[in-house]
C-alpha cells in the first residue's frame, strides 16, 4: 500500500506491524531503529537510556517515558484526528496521563506489575457534550495503545543459541 493513504481511500481492513531493532550502545543507552511494515513504510530512530538508578548517562529517555508519552500522544492523535471526520469541533485539546506500577524487590533484581492507567482530557469544544463523548469512545478505539493495554496479550520470547531459537517461557 502507498504511504498516501486518506481518510477517502483508506482500506477496510489491515494490519498494522512494526518492527524495532535495538543495539546496545555505552553504559545503558539503547539504540533503537523503528519501522513500520504494514500497511506501509516510515522509519524511526530512537533512544532510550536509564539514570544513575541502573548505571545510565540519561542521554535519552527512559523507556518508561517513551511508553507513557506514547500512550498520551496516541490518543491525543485520534481525537485530533476523528474530531475532523466526525465534525466536532476543537479549540484546544489537552492531556494528562498518569500510570502506576508496583514495584517490588526480589533479592538483586525487583518485578512489576501494572496498578492503574488514568487518562484525564480537557475539550474545549462548544460542540453538545453527547458529541464530545462520542469523540472521545472512538478516539480510545481507534488509539492501538490503549486496545493493547485493555486486553490480555501474549508475548513471547526467544534467545538465540548458537544456530537455533530457545523459547524463554
Amino acid at each position: 500500500m502507498p504511504n498516501s493513504i486518506t481518510p477517502d481511500n483508506m482500506p477496510q481492513r489491515t494490519v498494522v506491524q512494526f518492527n524495532c531493532t535495538g543495539q546496545a550502545v555505552g553504559k545503558m543507552r539503547n539504540d533503537l531503529d523503528v519501522r513500520m511494515v504494514k500497511p506501509f513504510e516510515e522509519r524511526f530512530e530512537l533512544a532510550t537510556d536509564e539514570g544513575a538508578f541502573h548505571g545510565g548517562d540519561a542521554s535519552a529517555p527512559p523507556p518508561l517515558a517513551l511508553f507513557v508519552g506514547g500512550l498520551t500522544g496516541c490518543i491525543m492523535t485520534q481525537i485530533r484526528a476523528f474530531a475532523k471526520r466526525l465534525n466536532v469541533a476543537l479549540a484546544d485539546l489537552k492531556v494528562d496521563v498518569r500510570v502506576q506500577w508496583d514495584w517490588e524487590a526480589k533479592g538483586k533484581v525487583y518485578e512489576t506489575g501494572p496498578r492503574s492507567f488514568e487518562i484525564d482530557i480537557f475539550l474545549d469544544s462548544d460542540d453538545p457534550l453527547e458529541a464530545q463523548l462520542a469523540l472521545i469512545e472512538a478516539a480510545k478505539k481507534g488509539c492501538f495503545i490503549e486496545q493493547t493495554l485493555g486486553q490480555k496479550n501474549k508475548i513471547t520470547h526467544r534467545l538465540r543459541q548458537d544456530d537455533e531459537w530457545v523459547a524463554v517461557d
